[in-house]
């Protein structure tokens, strides 16, 4: 009875609201962008695209000696993902809600706290050549977390190539993403603190986000938790 009355407001919602084509959730490892991209697609009826993470040869090896590993790893997912995004809009899925658990720039974002200097002059020259073909997202969430909140769930899920994963990284990569976003003026941005936000078990929490998209009419638009 809940999960049917929940249904009928969210379609009141969007009867007065137009839901954005491309929504695009990113956030530090264990920031709960993938679990609040599946839980908006099956909300809304779109289609879900993930970031090929798990085909990334490279990625245990990263893990154990970052320094000697980065730049191919970058590389890979980089290529990996242009060609995902590139496919997408092929296929012509623009014209369902598509979500996704990663933007273009995510790569770049870990590329400037993984790579050496000449390193990232080097990508930046592969990313810009490649950014120029994609389109934009109608909306991006940015899911941010404190670093010691991100380090509990990413020893709680228990993943084989993150063990190597310790506060520091997570502070690093923090940072690039909240200097990322700062400024961000590229589209509509909505920030939501996961730390305060547990929309897997507190369906008011996620029926507050999906309001704030609905809601969304430009700009950045910092998600409050509510009381």
């Amino acid at each position: 009875m809940l999960d049917n009355a929940r249904a009928l407001c969210y379609r009141r919602l969007v009867s007065n609201a137009s839901i954005p084509k491309y929504i695009a959730v990113d956030g530090p490892i264990g920031a709960g962008k993938t679990t609040l991209a599946r839980m908006l697609a099956e909300q809304m009826g779109g289609h879900l695209c993930l970031e090929p993470a798990e085909k990334n040869p490279f990625l245990s090896e990263f893990y154990k000696d970052r320094s000697r590993n980065a730049f191919k790893t970058q590389l890979f997912f980089l290529l990996n993902r242009y060609q995902q995004q590139l496919e997408l809009r092929q296929r012509d899925l623009f014209a369902q809600t598509l979500v996704c658990d990663y933007t273009f720039a995510k790569d770049l974002i870990f590329a400037k706290v993984n790579l050496s200097e000449d390193e990232l002059a080097l990508y930046n020259t592969v990313f810009d050549l490649l950014r120029e073909r994609l389109p934009n997202p109608d909306l991006v969430i940015y899911c941010r977390a404190e670093p010691r909140v991100l380090l509990s769930r990413v020893k709680k899920r228990g993943f084989d190539y993150e063990r190597a994963i310790n506060e520091e990284y997570l502070e690093n990569l923090t940072d690039s993403y909240n200097r990322h976003f700062l400024n961000y003026d590229e589209t509509p941005l909505l920030v939501v603190d996961t730390s305060e936000q547990d929309y897997m078990e507190r369906p008011e929490d996620f029926e507050n986000i999906k309001r704030a998209i609905l809601s969304h009419r430009g700009g950045t638009v910092h998600l409050i938790a509510r009381s």
